[in-house]
């Protein structure tokens, strides 16, 4: 075997230990069809008859407008309101989107200490050891996030007890992606092909605390 098959074999060996650890740490990439959704009847949007929590004589839009009807999320959303009068779920929204971005931007250009602030420990830690291999094994990766095309709150969970909440988020961008070599040379992905990324991130903060930033404390698809 001459040494440039010998090259190629081993970096394809290691395109492929990358792609299984980004699908660990991350969600996962499609080409540009339309995807198929299942949809869960809990999550429904049909309207039924009216469940959400009322406050001064009304619906609370805030709910209301960023969560399906009789989900559990509405009654953990109005709780953690309860515990920070200061805490707008449209707000959030707007800021996990903004988070979101700048996150997955971080890691996929190894500069995780811009967002050292929003990750928890373990989420940190996952999305470093990836960059480190990528370092070690001198790959280097271009990308460029070219959109927010879903963001959908599936989930919130607030703890009175410790009186922190979690908001479990569905994102889908579109990105695009790819994996170089030291000397450029092009190992996973389309520098020019735009694609989708899915993730369902949680974010948890201390509700009431003077700290006002959430923090990522899990990643899934």
């Amino acid at each position: 075997m001459n040494q440039s098959i010998l090259s190629l074999l081993v970096l394809a060996g290691i395109a492929i230990f990358l792609i299984l650890r980004l699908r660990n740490v991350l969600g996962t990439r499609e080409g540009f069809e339309k995807p198929r959704v299942d949809v869960d009847d809990s999550l429904s949007t049909k309207r039924g008859p009216q469940t959400f929590d009322v406050i001064e004589g009304g619906v609370d839009r805030d709910i209301a407008d960023n969560v399906a009807e009789g989900s559990r999320a509405v009654d953990e959303l109005a709780a953690m309101k309860r515990a920070d009068p200061t805490f707008n779920v449209t707000e959030f929204l707007s800021g996990a989107g903004s988070a979101y971005e700048m996150i997955l931007m971080a890691f996929e250009h190894d500069d995780l200490d811009s967002v050292r602030d929003f990750l928890a420990d373990e989420v940190y830690d996952a999305f470093d050891s990836v960059v480190q291999t990528r370092r070690e094994q001198g790959l280097q990766v271009q990308a460029q996030f070219v959109g927010l095309r879903e963001l959908q709150l599936i989930d919130a969970e607030f703890d009175p007890a410790t009186r922190e909440g979690e908001v479990k988020i569905r994102f889908v961008a579109e990105l695009i992606s790819s994996v170089h070599d030291a000397e450029g040379k092009l190992i996973e992905g389309n520098p020019t092909e735009i694609k989708r990324q899915k993730d369902i991130w949680t974010f948890a903060r201390e509700m009431g605390s003077d700290d006002p930033n959430w923090q990522l404390v899990a990643t899934g698809a």
